[in-house]
């Protein structure tokens, strides 16, 4: 049986990570002027890679399938209203992207080299000197990435492209960015302050909307599980 508070505390974790990033997917018609300024050398690339482009504040991942295809997860809100893979197959906009991530519905998907870097740097099995593991063979990679290509959700914490590479690289599925932004929440949340405002906020709300269950719930509930937190 699922627990209620789990899971608002999930979705809260992750709505908050999304604006936090918001950056890398409101890049507009700025990342879509820029319209593949450089080119990679696909050449370079042997199937099984694990290719990342850095973003504002998050790097995204995928899986080179060689012959200029890349599989990578991309959150997609068009998914979830038609089934036309006509339309669903065009490269993802930001909107569609963005759309996604708040839907929780994304597909892993094979693109070209071009249409995954989107014109930025592309680096090559970063991974495999951050998170100091071994990686399978390059063939049972590509071969994890093909299995798993299709609809699937989405979750900024639990279920990114992160987590999508280092299942076929590794074995398991890790998302060190995800667990970076927990970390530093965690922090926010140990901090006193943070109680001491919620608290403040919580009173402002019951005096400008009045003596209510949606008002005086969350002003006593939040500071509480903030300072058990602590």
């Amino acid at each position: 049986m699922k627990n209620p508070m789990l899971e608002a505390a999930s979705l809260l974790l992750e709505k908050l990570l999304l604006i936090s990033n918001f950056k890398l997917f409101s890049s507009g018609a700025q990342a879509e002027d820029k319209a593949r300024s450089s080119f990679p050398d696909v050449n370079s690339f042997h199937r099984g890679d694990v290719l990342e482009v850095p973003r504002t504040h998050l790097t995204h991942y995928g899986i080179y399938l060689g012959d200029n295809r890349v599989a990578h997860m991309m959150p997609d809100i068009l998914l979830a209203l038609t089934g036309d893979k006509r339309l669903t197959q065009k490269v993802v906009s930001n909107k569609r992207l963005l759309l996604g991530v708040i839907g929780r519905v994304a597909s892993i998907r094979v693109d070209t080299v071009d249409d995954f870097a989107y014109g930025a740097e592309i680096l090559v099995n970063h991974l495999d000197k951050s998170l100091k593991k071994k990686a399978l063979l390059n063939e049972e990679v590509a071969r994890r990435a093909e299995k798993l290509l299709g609809i699937t959700t989405y979750s900024l914490l639990w279920n990114n492209c992160e987590h999508f590479v280092t299942y076929c690289r590794f074995g398991t599925a890790v998302s060190p960015q995800a667990d970076k932004f927990c970390e530093i929440l965690k922090i926010i949340i140990r901090d006193e302050r943070s109680v001491f405002a919620s608290a403040l906020l919580g009173l402002a709300s019951i005096i400008c909307l009045g003596l209510a269950s949606y008002t005086t719930l969350p002003a006593i509930f939040i500071p509480f599980c903030l300072w058990m937190a602590g």
